[in-house]
């Protein structure tokens, strides 16, 4: 076992290991990314635009957001459970590559203290941004449109919604922390990445809405100081509650996310990038898969089923929205 004592003599060693490194070239990450451009500037209109971008994986870090070991809404819980171990795999492949892992637990810095992973971060020298450091960035009108989804209320799709407080004090266990890691939850990850020459981002984990975009050692922050940025789309997910606008899925509220993200701030990737076979995807999420209802009990034929479209899925009031604005023009 390792003394807490010697624990910055160790942090210092990593420190010197990649300083002496950094200007090699490391591997080539070819990533498969998504943006949206609009068709012509004011039409509100969109394509999709599908590119493949290399990138030297010594100058490109991964950022795990907020990956709590509790929430205080017990939904956003099981997703983070859920999606955890493909982080865990994600970051074990990028690792092997050369990408610098940077994991970003906000306010459980405590936690950590002492620890080799977090004088990493605390060692970087601070440096002169180009634009002023913020502690919460927020939503930039003059770059992004409002948020599609109405967060309001917290986000928090439990019936009854759950009580809020600060329920995290680590980050989860799944995602594994290893040497040559970093942990920080502050403007050190941009210190961190200026003193290694990493002009490349890849962000992951929550809340997309709210931590993944206005967090210190996130989007909007790395974006603001130059950096290259992409969201890892299926290892996200939304504070959204279903009930509240635009009225869909708590799924179809994160994609619409996505699609925020891919129009106003910065292109998109999927884990396939990092050796999975395919995206992510919550078991809770059903949406293109037909779903079946038993007939009723006085019909005698068992293999009677009814197939639901996946449109019936959406809820009724927004239905009635569109209809009304439909009707409106």
């Amino acid at each position: 076992m390792i003394c807490k004592s010697a624990y910055p003599l160790i942090a210092a060693l990593f420190l010197a290991t990649w300083t002496a490194s950094v200007a090699e070239p490391g591997d080539r990450l070819s990533l498969h990314t998504r943006r949206r451009v609009e068709i012509s500037p004011g039409s509100g209109v969109y394509r999709v635009v599908e590119e493949t971008r290399g990138w030297d994986a010594k100058r490109t870090a991964i950022v795990i957001c907020d990956m709590w070991d509790q929430h205080w809404c017990k939904g956003a819980s099981r997703r983070v459970d859920e999606m955890a171990p493909r982080i865990n795999q994600v970051v074990q492949e990028a690792r092997k590559r050369g990408v610098l892992i940077i994991h970003a637990p906000s306010d459980t810095m405590k936690f950590y203290e002492g620890t080799p992973e977090r004088e990493l971060a605390r060692a970087a020298p601070e440096v002169a941004p180009k634009t002023p450091l913020l502690r919460w960035c927020n939503l930039d009108p003059q770059r992004e449109a409002p948020l599609p989804i109405d967060d309001s209320d917290g986000g928090c799709d439990d019936t009854p919604q759950c009580k809020t407080g600060l329920a995290w004090t680590r980050q989860i266990k799944t995602i594994q922390i290893q040497p040559g890691d970093a942990v920080t939850d502050s403007a050190e990850a941009y210190y961190l990445l200026q003193q290694r020459g990493i002009e490349n981002l890849i962000v992951m984990g929550v809340h997309l809405n709210m931590c993944v975009l206005g967090r210190p050692f996130s989007v909007r922050q790395m974006l603001n100081q130059g950096k290259n940025v992409l969201v890892m789309r299926d290892l996200t997910d939304t504070m959204y509650n279903s009930r509240k606008r635009p009225y869909v899925s708590h799924f179809a509220g994160t994609d619409l996310m996505i699609e925020h993200v891919e129009k106003y701030l910065c292109p998109t990737i999927t884990s396939v990038d990092f050796g999975a076979h395919e995206p992510f995807r919550f078991s809770e999420d059903t949406r293109g898969q037909p779903q079946t209802i038993p007939p009723p009990a006085h019909q005698s034929h068992p293999a009677s089923f009814v197939v639901v479209p996946f449109a019936l899925h959406v809820p009724l009031a927004y239905l009635g929205s569109r209809l009304a604005m439909t009707r409106a023009r």
